[in-house]
């Protein structure tokens, strides 16, 4: 396995004298499946009923990936907008201010305190976090393994942004919140550029944060598919955009489409299929819904609610997709965003990042991971 980088230790160093981390790293364990292979797909604002009701218009979302998976009923954004569910998701930090404005400024994160708390919450407002909040990908490092961000239409138009850790330099206007004809990227759909920890180091984040196109080839063998793979469509494909720039439906015509490409791709992976796990779901609600589940906290000290009306980024839903998932499953345990960091983080055999180690919080259990037993592991 490579080793780490040294920014890498430094950021570790860091957070486990803020206390971000808790225990020291542990095995997974005893009786969850040996997961290996974690593939997360982000989609965009939709609510549960319009995304896998009966009325859906993208049926092979709502009914037949379901079918060969697990529906997960109950899962919970954490906040509205866009952003702060995508750092949530790789960091366990909670929404300020700024990220759920979708920091149309690209500006540093303004600490409020010297340290993080004891819940692994940095207190202050802003988009580019310093080096002693940590990551998921820290953390993968660290422990040996692989990670890669998958990011559609990145670099597409040079000018904008490049092919690889795609980005305005901090401290001026973001560019790339809007589609235009030649390039759909959205780097607040793109959560590790928020890191210095990350972007600081421009060969490691080049090395892994980098175009969808790269995924195709990185499937093709067990030793070049990634441990952890954050796959972010463009701003049709995820659903984001109503009508794509290029004049095409978007919403969930566009994400159906979309997910019968690539999902079949990764299913027929070598590492899926020896102990893959593939996470559809979306980033936030849409409207007014914030609930939440799961006994979500806000940032201390922070103005707003993380859904700015309520508690939360409201009921989203989500497929999983495993040789340890029997067909068909259905699960109504409440889960988040937070949840989902922790089942990754599990799986590795690492400690909960942020309020991704909030006590109680639940990583998926049995109710998702259905047929274990039966997978021969």
């Amino acid at each position: 396995m490579p080793r780490p980088h040294a920014c890498v230790c430094a950021a570790l160093a860091l957070a486990v004298a803020g206390m971000a981390y808790g225990a020291a790293p542990a095995a997974p364990r005893a009786g969850r499946p040996p997961v290996r292979h974690v593939f997360v797909l982000l989609l965009e604002n939709q609510s549960y009923e319009s995304a896998f009701g009966g009325s859906s218009p993208a049926p092979y979302l709502a009914r037949t990936l379901p079918a060969r998976g697990a529906l997960l009923t109950r899962f919970f954004a954490i906040a509205h907008s866009s952003l702060p569910n995508y750092i949530a998701l790789v960091s366990g930090q909670a929404a300020n201010e700024e990220t759920q404005l979708d920091c149309p400024f690209f500006g540093e994160f303004v600490p409020e305190a010297a340290a993080l708390d004891a819940n692994g919450q940095l207190p202050g407002k802003g988009c580019v976090y310093p080096r002693l909040v940590p990551t998921l990908p820290d953390q993968l490092e660290a422990a040996g393994f692989t990670w890669k961000g998958y990011m559609e239409d990145m670099g597409k138009d040079p000018a904008r942004e490049s092919a690889s850790c795609g980005h305005v330099p901090v401290g001026t206007t973001e560019t790339t919140n809007g589609a235009s004809p030649r390039d759909q990227y959205a780097a607040k759909h793109n959560p590790f550029i928020y890191f210095h920890s990350i972007i600081e180091d421009r060969v490691r984040c080049d090395a892994h944060v980098v175009n969808l196109v790269h995924l195709r080839d990185d499937l093709r063998s067990v030793a070049t598919t990634p441990n952890y793979a954050f796959i972010t469509p463009n701003l049709c494909n995820d659903g984001h955009d109503p009508r794509c720039v290029d004049g095409r439906p978007g919403g969930l015509t566009a994400i159906d489409a979309f997910l019968r490409e690539w999902v079949p791709l990764i299913e027929a992976a070598p590492a899926f299929r020896a102990d893959g796990l593939l996470v559809i779901t979306f980033d936030e609600s849409v409207g007014a819904d914030s609930r939440a589940c799961c006994g979500e906290r806000a940032l201390p000290g922070a103005r707003f609610q993380p859904g700015f009306n309520g508690p939360g980024g409201g009921r989203i839903g989500a497929v999983v997709l495993s040789p340890f998932v029997r067909p068909g499953t259905v699960s109504a345990v409440p889960y988040n965003h937070y949840s989902l960091l922790r089942t990754v983080e599990a799986s590795f055999g690492l400690p909960g990042l942020g309020y991704a180690a909030a006590p109680g919080l639940r990583a998926f259990g049995a109710d998702v991971f259905t047929a274990a037993a039966a997978a021969g592991h």
